[in-house]
């Protein structure tokens, strides 16, 4: 049987890059980070399911929200974590510009199909390793969706990957 949800994303002319994320789920997000005495930024901020539940640690959390002419790929600042739900259809920029804000942590939840060996090995060039990664399932999104911790410094990915095109042919 086949998804409906499927089918209207397939036949869409415009991306439609708004899905507000489940509370207790932006809240698992931001529960994966180990520490919580960061200054916090959202990206992507929307309704708000991440920046209204980053830690109360005394400091002053950052957010972006393009329909409140607050621009992402405009931000300058430092922040110590990225946690949000970016818009998939240009997740290479949004990974691109987290990166460039250097913070300890990038945090997303983002949909399967996104999450690619090319995109951790550009993470990994660029100082971030995968420390976690955990599946879900969100009613009336596309397919399962990860929410994908990276922090900077060394370490190990949790998965291993490679990037050759393997045949059978011959």
């Amino acid at each position: 049987m086949t998804s409906n949800v499927s089918h209207k994303i397939k036949k869409r002319s415009l991306a439609n890059d708004v899905f507000i994320t489940p509370l207790e789920l932006a809240f698992k997000n931001i529960c994966m980070i180990e520490d919580d005495n960061y200054v916090w930024y959202d990206p992507f901020m929307n309704s708000g399911s991440y920046f209204h539940q980053f830690p109360d640690n005394g400091k002053q959390h950052l957010w972006s929200e393009i329909l409140e002419n607050k621009d992402f790929f405009e931000f300058v600042g430092n922040p110590d974590v990225i946690c949000s739900n970016p818009p998939y259809s240009c997740i290479d920029k949004v990974l691109k510009k987290s990166v460039e804000l250097k913070p300890k942590y990038i945090s997303y939840l983002i949909g399967q199909g996104n999450l690619t060996a090319r995109r951790i090995e550009f993470m990994n060039v660029n100082g971030y390793y995968l420390q976690k990664i955990h599946m879900c399932k969100v009613f009336k999104w596309y397919g399962m969706s990860y929410i994908v911790v990276f922090k900077k410094g060394d370490g190990e990915n949790v998965i291993s990957f490679d990037r050759v095109i393997w045949r059978s042919d011959v």
